[in-house]
């Protein structure tokens, strides 16, 4: 069988001498409204300080406006340090923006919602604070109440990392479904309101977490050092098309790639097909070469007609799309056997 044809479309964004974007500009995440493309990037200084940059797309490659300053600036002590690699989808009314935010120690997946794509309410902290530095088991590390209140106890306490938040653009039999990624896995989050998150629900949560992991190990040709959440699911008549990256050990080398599975409507949980090889990986210049080699690392998508356009930042140091059709895709994935 002959390969997907991916098109790379070459660099959307690079950085601009703009002080908050002076660095690099990566890792965007991408939602259409009513012909509007509407495109929100890691912005990085020259100081190694990130905010999200925005930008409005009339084609999916032709950028019609770009702002001159952060649509958002770190608010909160979890996230002084920085607001990194932003997702976004639009649940019944609301948009969902989840980040990554850096305190300068410990990078947790944080939420921020929206009506209008402008004004944005800080949820917070959507991961479980699971303290680091004790020497236990991950499913027995205790977990924090708050992350004010630890911090006040204990300065520069350590949690483990936990990155990569990704919602599902709808709910599924009334839950909120995302995924979240404590390397070296993405794992599953369903819960019917987002006020249930506390403590208590990560310690349940974690006891079972062998059960809420996503098997990629089983589709993968070889084995990755770790995966972790790239687009927002795409719902298909077929399964939710799940995009993501897995990093790979090439000698001294680690190699970012794209992957693509379709997972199950109703327990997306469950791989029902992939694609049996990566669905793109570093090949051009500036994709090999940058603030960090051998980089692609998709984080958004829309879908044109048949065209399905992917945003990828290129080696941490620009942003990128490439395209490929959605039915040649369907046609490309190699379905799992189902159990007896």
């Amino acid at each position: 069988m002959d390969k997907l044809k991916v098109n790379k479309e070459g660099v959307l964004l690079e950085k601009t001498s703009l002080y908050f974007e002076s660095g690099a500009v990566f890792n965007p995440a991408v939602i259409e409204e009513n012909g509007i493309i509407h495109l929100f990037y890691r912005a990085v200084s020259k100081a190694d300080f990130s905010s999200i940059g925005y930008c409005r797309l009339d084609t999916p490659i032709h950028i019609s406006k770009r702002n001159k300053h952060p649509l958002l600036l770190p608010e909160s002590d979890f996230e002084k340090k920085g607001i990194e690699d932003p997702r976004i989808v639009k649940i019944e009314s609301l948009y969902y923006l989840t980040y990554t935010a850096f305190d300068g120690i410990n990078a947790l997946g944080a939420l921020a919602v929206s009506s209008d794509l402008k004004n944005f309410y800080r949820w917070g902290i959507i991961v479980p604070l699971i303290i680091e530095s004790e020497d236990t088991p991950s499913v027995n590390k205790r977990i924090a109440d708050s992350y004010t209140i630890e911090m006040e106890k204990n300065n520069n306490v350590e949690f483990v990392w936990d990155k990569n938040i990704v919602f599902f653009p709808r709910k599924i039999n009334g839950n909120f479904f995302f995924v979240h990624r404590i390397k070296p896995d993405i794992l599953f989050v369903k819960i019917a309101d987002l006020n249930q998150i506390n403590a208590s629900f990560w310690k349940e949560y974690l006891s079972n977490l062998p059960i809420y992991r996503l098997n990629c190990d089983a589709v993968h040709l070889e084995k990755a050092l770790y995966c972790g959440a790239g687009c927002p699911p795409i719902e298909t008549a077929n399964g939710w098309i799940f995009i993501y990256h897995a990093a790979y050990e090439n000698g001294s080398e680690i190699i970012y790639k794209a992957h693509c599975i379709l997972l199950d409507l109703e327990d997306p949980s469950k791989i029902i097909a992939s694609l049996p090889y990566a669905l793109f990986e570093p090949e051009i210049d500036w994709e090999i070469h940058g603030e960090v080699n051998n980089v692609v690392f998709p984080t958004g998508s829309i879908l044109k007609g048949d065209l399905l356009y992917v945003y990828y930042g290129a080696a941490d140091t620009k942003i990128a799309c490439a395209s490929f059709s959605l039915n040649e895709l369907l046609k490309k994935f190699i379905y799992t056997k189902k159990e007896n």
